[in-house]
């Protein structure tokens, strides 16, 4: 009788808590795989002798074929959805610990990594709305189940999970040992646990650069880009290939360059970069910029994030400013005339 209604509690408190009850990782847990024979041990962490109750949601556990006690510690086989829960261990009104009896997750993986540079830094996300607790570990402590691990815990955000992890890898030394990322998420009273490996460089992804100026020459456009801010250094060591898109004016046809130097009749351009040596993941592409070339128009060249032009001496600058004013003086005195009149 206990044991049905061991059951049928656990089958109640699923079907009232179900995800909510567990919104981070508990401080213990063991996790059991479905209707395995092999049983799971529940330990009762006391140092104090004696006779202990084991309760599963503040009811006593019913001891029977495949729940078992065994002095202090309560072994557990063939787990099913209704045993997955809290259990704790008591000694009078006394509880002495806690564990909760998780199931192991079917295997997915929602996680991809990225890094900006080779610097001591790199990001992962985790995409799943299902789960309520994700958590990661960099190391092989970590992926083998180590009581240190040093884990990373991250909020979910419209279904996102979003991680910074270090690690201690030297830019300037061949790389030979791959990261060892392991995550643990946790759905409903299940969790799963995936361990990936990569080298730092099969993650590298840039920034995007950015766009200095558009330098006309007699044929060509000469065209300055800048690496990101956040790019490893120095430059000559840490090369960037960039890669120009540009729209051409009399066509309107989209044509491609690795080189800075590109066709001068276009209307718009835009650039991407990756890491030169390792071939690496191209950055995303910058906003498109449009292109103002001729003497008579670079006075319109006044907004450099959204236009792309020359490099203007100061003077030259001055003289635009001169001419607005007198186009103005001009504007104002047909005006008075008219008026006049």
């Amino acid at each position: 009788m206990k044991s049905l209604f061991l059951w049928m509690s656990g089958l109640l408190f699923l079907s009232l808590t179900g995800a909510q009850d567990l919104k981070h990782f508990p401080e213990h847990f063991v996790v059991a795989k479905k209707n395995d024979a092999n049983p799971v041990t529940l330990s009762c962490r006391t140092n104090i002798e004696g006779d202990v109750t084991w309760k599963f949601q503040l009811e006593d556990v019913d001891i029977e074929e495949n729940i078992q006690q065994n002095g202090l510690n309560l072994s557990v086989s063939a787990v099913d959805m209704p045993m997955l829960g809290k259990y704790s261990c008591w000694r009078g009104e006394e509880m002495l610990s806690s564990t909760y009896l998780l199931l192991e997750a079917e295997e997915s993986d929602y996680l991809s990594c990225r890094a900006k540079s080779y610097d001591c830094n790199f990001s992962c996300v985790w995409i799943d709305k299902r789960q309520t607790a994700v958590r990661l570990g960099l190391g092989r402590e970590c992926s083998e189940g180590g009581k240190t691990c040093d884990w990373v815990s991250s909020d979910q955000k419209d279904g996102r999970f979003q991680f910074e992890l270090n690690h201690s890898l030297s830019p300037y030394t061949e790389e030979s040992t791959q990261l060892e990322v392991t995550v643990e998420a946790i759905v409903e009273l299940s969790v799963l646990r995936k361990t990936k490996r990569f080298y730092l460089r099969d993650i590298i992804e840039p920034d995007s650069p950015s766009i200095v100026r558009c330098q006309e020459g007699k044929e060509d456009l000469n065209v300055t880009i800048d690496a990101p801010s956040n790019w490893s250094t120095p430059l000559s060591y840490f090369s960037l290939e960039h890669q120009i898109e540009y729209v051409l004016k009399d066509d309107g046809k989209t044509g491609r360059s690795s080189s800075v130097l590109i066709p001068k009749r276009i209307s718009k351009l835009r650039v991407r970069s990756r890491d030169a040596v390792v071939l690496s993941a191209w950055s995303q592409w910058t906003a498109w910029k449009n292109v103002i070339t001729g003497k008579d128009k670079l006075c319109k060249c006044k907004n450099k994030a959204k236009i792309c032009c020359s490099e203007l001496p100061s003077e030259y600058l001055e003289n635009c400013k001169n001419r607005k004013g007198r186009k103005k003086g001009k504007k104002s005195a047909k005006k008075t005339l008219k008026y006049n009149a």
